[in-house]
């Protein structure tokens, strides 16, 4: 029944507003103010699309603003993990599967299905759509280190190669992306805010 289907959609609506309490370690661009995951997922999407141009193979902008804007909502539920954190891994956990599924599935099953099966995709990595999408994910927080002398960089201590490791990721989507990331990184190592 469609007025079930507007229900529910409304519902989870509703439940995803909580994604703007949800706390991230970096801080917003030259701020130092922590960023919350909605403010981060808008970024995503409005770096999807003003640098789509620059992906490595053909995308679906479409599907990969899908991604960008649904990938940390199971963190509603699983919280944030820092990137960099040296005890809990950063990645697809049985907690963030459980998370997606119990939000997800508040949707009519026919969306729910397909937002897990788009968030499962972006976690896998693998498509070129994911490979830009994780290329989006990992650039926002290189820029707003950048802007902030070193930010979580400094802050926790983070050396150079586990900077350059975790970020390589972008050079997966994006190979002129992954030139300027670089770039970045050494210029930030150069100014001191990075150690290497």
């Amino acid at each position: 029944m469609e007025t079930d289907d507007l229900l529910k959609q409304v519902n989870f609506i509703k439940e995803i507003d909580k994604l703007k309490y949800i706390q991230r370690r970096t801080k917003l661009f030259n701020s130092d103010r922590n960023e919350n995951d909605a403010e981060h997922s808008w970024h995503l999407a409005m770096m999807t699309i003003v640098l789509a141009q620059h992906s490595d193979k053909p995308i679906d902008v479409l599907k990969v603003l899908k991604m960008v804007l649904i990938h940390d909502l199971v963190e509603i539920d699983a919280g944030d993990t820092f990137i960099y954190d040296t005890v809990k891994n950063h990645t697809n956990s049985e907690e963030e599967l459980i998370a997606a599924k119990r939000i997800f599935g508040l949707l009519p099953e026919d969306q729910a299905e397909e937002f897990i099966a788009i968030w499962q995709e972006f976690e896998e990595g693998i498509t070129d759509d994911a490979k830009f999408a994780k290329a989006m994910d990992r650039f926002e927080p290189l820029l707003q280190n950048t802007s902030n002398n070193g930010g979580t960089w400094k802050e926790f201590n983070v050396p150079y190669q586990k900077v350059y490791d975790k970020k390589k990721a972008i050079g997966d989507g994006s190979t002129k992306i992954w030139e300027y990331a670089v770039k970045l990184i050494n210029e930030s190592v150069e100014k001191g805010i990075l150690k290497k």
